[in-house]
């Protein structure tokens, strides 16, 4: 990107995300998800990295926080609630702990010993910052984080949730839970005068599903995530609303010294005083299991009845953490491990059609490539042309795109206010892609007037793959139909185009699985000459007539493209088809016909592009079975129909599908059919499978 963009485009960031900002912080009405927010503020800090005289003070990623709302009042922090850097791989945890290192050797200190041995871990809640201040052990006040200094007293609204204590527990009980947790009670002030706590307000996902259906039932809009919910539940005005949200909160740090020595220890204490924490916090002694720790509740997070977006990864020593300080914001000894986003921001490049099983016409967006979830994504459904009406999407627009449930990708939402003004407006098509016929309205969806075009088309797919075309093993009619509806081929030829991780967002494909599908589509791309003219489907052409004709017209080169193949056969006539052994007039017009039909020529440009490599193949290497035409009927025991062919062939043979006075032998396997009554009837000879074997070998 220019710089002369790149400044357009941070001007337009910035806007969204400082509006957005307001918004969420002052007046208490989302606009997009965390997640969006942070793939916003990401673009952004990109852009000024690598245009550094693009950055402000005033710029969004300088600021964290904002305005506390104005209809509760506001409350200083004795210390203030910082926020917290981010990290989103293993590297960046790394490069975290080598800039501690890095802040002590400057200190010009010796580093710790035991710094890096000794980590707190903890879930990353998806709720509301609090922070509840207790006099003599009973709750005096409870406030938000508002903008990290001043906060809002919400103290009435806390007091509903039954999992925050109106009073920790006495002494004497604490000092039998602290006994119980192997601690020494004397070591610390069990019941001291002032006492600062810090934790977080969340949503169960039950209580969450229970308040949309009460919405559907009201016939009002559905809450869009649990986290606005706890958010919106906490500032509401009257606290009986708050009361039937159902609340929940964790504690998980202790502001006030009542003689803790590490992180882990506030939790004991939390634990012992009577405050709820989240038992899946732990301490962790080295990297590796920080790591394990992280990616262990990336794929169990759905177990969890409340929602989570990473870990927190902290130094449990609280004097190496306090020594370590503030930079910026954020402490320097703590980071936020997220999880892979499952919805980010990207651009959407262009809209191709997917024709259906029944004929509707899907819009597929083609995105320029994001990471969500831990998956590359290139493509996402529109689902169909009301949808990209609602959404007011067009190409060239930055959209949201959400994967989820850990499927196929879906556009959700776009960012008007990044338009450039060259965007374009999608259309639904008026013809069919497929068989060009006319497109047809049906309520919300487009369709092909066709009747039998959806599934024909499916069957041309079908038999591209198959065992005597490119041979692809393993992608049967159900994953194909899986590529279909998720959006991820138009035609065959995009087979070849697909990566991993294009699979790996589809349900029920795992990561291995569409590695090993991936692998074997890019192995079949070399294809011999009569297979590829096979595999293209054209109607009244068999495997043998395809071999007559590939034969009769042999390739210039050992290896050819398919825009060198097309511009072979284009130039042929009907009646130099017709000219090929056993090809009639019906036969000749259909191959020419093929050959001449502009959805055809783009077919074969595209499997060009896809890098299909076609060979010529020599079919009389061993003259032992020149001339002889054999038929084969019934179940062979020995070796596959395929293999069969394959062996006459090679030996200069040839293999006919149907019996007629030109066949020299009807090979007979188990269950024969009707040709062997024929071969009979004719006095031609009838050969077992293991006259086969003695013949050919």
């Amino acid at each position: 990107m220019k710089r002369e963009e790149a400044s357009k485009r941070v001007k337009k960031l910035r806007e969204e995300i400082e509006e957005a900002h307001y918004a969420y912080h002052v007046l208490d009405n989302p606009m997009i998800t965390d997640a969006v927010y942070d793939s916003l503020i990401h673009e952004l800090l990109e852009l000024e990295t690598q245009f550094p005289e693009l950055k402000s003070q005033d710029s969004p990623t300088e600021r964290v926080g904002g305005s506390p709302l104005e209809k509760f009042e506001k409350v200083k922090h004795e210390k203030p609630m910082t926020s917290l850097n981010d990290a989103f791989s293993r590297k960046d945890v790394e490069d975290w702990i080598e800039r501690l290192k890095n802040f002590f050797e400057k200190k010009k200190r010796d580093i710790p010993g035991d710094l890096f041995s000794d980590f707190y871990c903890e879930l990353k809640i998806d709720g509301l910052a609090i922070e509840l201040i207790y006099e003599n052990g009973v709750l005096k006040q409870g406030l938000t984080r508002g903008d990290g200094f001043v906060g809002e007293d919400v103290t009435q609204n806390l007091k509903t949730i039954n999992s925050i204590p109106l009073k920790f527990l006495s002494k004497e009980k604490a000092e039998k839970n602290i006994k119980k947790l192997s601690l020494d009670p004397s070591r610390f002030e069990l019941f001291p005068k002032h006492l600062i706590v810090r934790g977080e307000v969340f949503i169960t996902q039950d209580e969450f599903n229970r308040m949309n259906k009460e919405q559907e039932r009201k016939g009002e809009k559905p809450y869009a995530n649990p986290r606005n919910i706890a958010a919106g539940s906490v500032r509401q005005l009257d606290p009986k609303i708050t009361a039937s949200r159902n609340l929940n909160s964790f504690q998980y740090g202790i502001i006030t010294d009542i003689g803790q020595k590490t992180h882990e220890e506030e939790h004991l204490l939390l634990e012992a005083l009577g405050f709820v924490t989240n038992t899946n916090n732990r301490r962790i002694t080295n990297l590796e299991e920080v790591c394990a720790f992280r990616d262990y509740w990336e794929t169990h997070r759905e177990k969890l009845d409340y929602e989570i977006d990473g870990t927190v990864v902290m130094i449990n020593k609280n004097a190496y953490f306090e020594e370590a300080g503030i930079i910026g914001k954020a402490p320097r000894a703590a980071i936020a491990y997220k999880f892979s986003p499952r919805e980010k921001t990207t651009l959407l490049k262009n809209v191709t059609v997917q024709v259906g099983r029944t004929g509707v016409l899907t819009p597929v967006a083609e995105l320029e490539p994001v990471i969500i979830g831990g998956v590359r994504v290139r493509h996402a459904t529109l689902h169909n042309y009301d949808e990209i009406e609602r959404l007011g999407v067009k190409i060239g627009d930055t959209v949201i795109v959400t994967r989820a449930g850990d499927v196929i990708p879906k556009i959700t939402g776009v960012l008007t206010n990044l338009r450039s003004g060259k965007e374009k407006k999608i259309i639904a098509p008026k013809v069919c892609p497929v068989d060009g016929s006319s497109v047809i309205r049906d309520g919300a969806l487009y369709r092909c007037s066709n009747p039998l075009c959806g599934a024909r088309y499916k069957e041309t797919i079908y038999h591209f793959v198959s065992r005597s075309a490119f041979d692809i093993r393993g992608l049967g009619p159900k994953i194909i139909d899986a590529f279909l509806e998720n959006g991820l081929i138009t035609d065959a030829a995009d087979l070849f185009m697909i990566e991993k991780e294009d699979i790996a967002v589809l349900e029920r494909f795992g990561e291995k699985s569409a590695e090993n599908i991936a692998r074997e589509i890019a192995s079949k791309k070399e294809i011999s000459d009569y297979r590829f003219l096979f595999s293209l489907g054209i109607p009244q052409i068999g495997e043998e007539t395809s071999i007559a004709i590939t034969k009769h017209f042999p390739l210039a080169e050992k290896k050819l493209t398919p825009r060198d193949f097309l511009k072979r056969y284009s130039p042929l006539a009907i009646e130099d088809f017709q000219s090929v052994k056993d090809v009639g007039p019906k036969v000749a017009e259909s191959v020419y016909s093929w050959f001449q039909e502009k959805r055809n020529q783009v077919f074969l440009e595209k499997l060009d592009r896809a890098g299909v490599c076609i060979v010529s193949e020599k079919r009389e290497r061993v003259s032992k079975l020149r001339s002889k035409t054999f038929v084969l009927t019934g179940t062979l025991s020995f070796f596959s129909r395929d293999e069969a062919k394959e062996r006459i062939r090679a030996l200069g043979g040839e293999v006919s599908e149907s019996v007629s006075r030109n066949t020299d032998y009807v090979v007979l396997g188990e269950n024969p059919g009707s040709k062997y009554e024929k071969a009979r009837d004719l006095g031609i000879a009838i050969l077992s499978e293991k006259d086969l074997l003695e013949l050919i070998m």
